[in-house]
Order: C-alpha cells, then structure tokens, then sequence
C-alpha cells in the first residue's frame, strides 16, 4: 500500500468525525466499554496509544466493537506497526515519519497517519507521497495560528492536529481549511475510565460531535 494509498484512507476516516480520541488505557478489562461509550457518542475512530503493556490487548478489544475504527498511536518503529496490525489496529499514528517505519507499513498494508510539524518535515512528507497528516505537537507548536500559516504555501496538506487540543481550542483548529479532525485525550478522562463511567463519556463524546 502506497503513501497515496495510505493517505486516502487516513482521510476517509478523519472525516468521519470531527474528534478522534486519543487513549491511553492501561485495564484491557475497560477497552469494550470505553469503545462502546465513544462509538455511541459519534466519535467512531479510535487512536490507542502503545504507552501501556495493555495496549496491544485494549486494540484487540476495542476492534470487536460494532462501527468502531481502532487504530495504535505512538508506533514508532516496524515492529510496532506490525504488532499494532496483529493486535486489528485499522490504522496507524506516529509523532514524525521516518523512512523507516514508513516503508514497514507500505510493505505490511497498514495506514500510516504520520507526524510533521515544520514547513520542511510537511514537504518531505508529500515527497514521500503524503497528504494527510498529524500536526503534533499543535499547541507547543504554535497552535492554530501557525497550522494556518501551512495552509497557503502547502494547500494540498490535510491534518488532524493532536497536542493539547482541547474542547476550549477545538474549534479554532476545525474552523481551518487544512484541518480534517482533531485529536484529543479530554472525551476520556483516567478517572471516569477508571470508574467505567461511560455514560459520562458519552455525553462528553457527543459534545464533541457536535463541534462540526
């Protein structure tokens, strides 16, 4: 699967909600119903974060959820890749792009969402065959007054900026033309995780949603 390729479904599923959730979930005893909360709420693509051991197990549960789209984040070499695909990671997340890691998930067919925060990092990015990125990290970055800088030299970029998105700053990043989605980890607090509220992450999913 080529960069294009990969790019063309990364897209497809940024545009299926306005927020992807970023999770980092360390109880695979909580992942179905984490998922299940999220899905119903309308946010159906879901980035796992591999900052846990039970994060392969938390992609393996999610991804039996009905409607969900279950992705790893955080894949930093090859065999994170591969493991992220055998655990049914859909997708995967990086904070950068390397050659590397980018050639591992053409070779494996796994769509790769990969990093870039500079003008320079964007362009080698698209020479690689790129055109949908993250944009990590956003707010360290400069937020959304330096992603809409990117917009006029390097129109045919798309990114879901992750890094301190928050539902307060959600908005200024939707409301620009090279922004797809954002990515966020406030729609699933430790302690409501924790306590298996997910009738409290509903409603903060759906508020989410509703961003669009």
């Amino acid at each position: 699967m080529t960069p294009e390729q990969q790019s063309r479904k990364t897209r497809v599923l940024c545009e299926l909600a306005p927020v992807i959730p970023v999770l980092v979930v360390g109880d695979a005893a909580r992942a179905e119903g984490l998922a299940t909360a999220l899905v119903a709420g309308g946010l159906p693509v879901l980035e796992v974060t591999l900052r846990t051991p039970a994060a392969l197990q938390v992609i393996t549960e999610m991804a039996k959820v009905t409607g969900g789209h279950v992705g790893a984040g955080t894949v930093l070499t090859p065999d994170d890749a591969k493991r992220a695909q055998d655990a049914g990671a859909s997708f995967a997340v990086a904070p950068g792009a390397t050659e590397r890691l980018v050639r591992a998930c053409e070779e494996i067919g796994l769509p790769l969402l990969p990093g870039a925060v500079t003008a320079s990092e964007v362009m080698r990015a698209m020479e690689m065959g790129f055109s949908m990125l993250k944009f990590f990290p956003a707010e360290a970055a400069g937020g959304a007054k330096s992603l809409k800088s990117l917009a006029g030299p390097l129109p045919q970029v798309s990114f879901c900026p992750t890094g301190g998105v928050s539902i307060q700053n959600a908005p200024d990043y939707l409301a620009l033309p090279n922004v797809t989605c954002v990515g966020g980890s406030w729609i699933a607090p430790d302690a409501e995780v924790a306590a298996g509220d997910w009738a409290a992450i509903e409603a903060r999913a759906r508020n989410a949603y509703a961003l669009r």
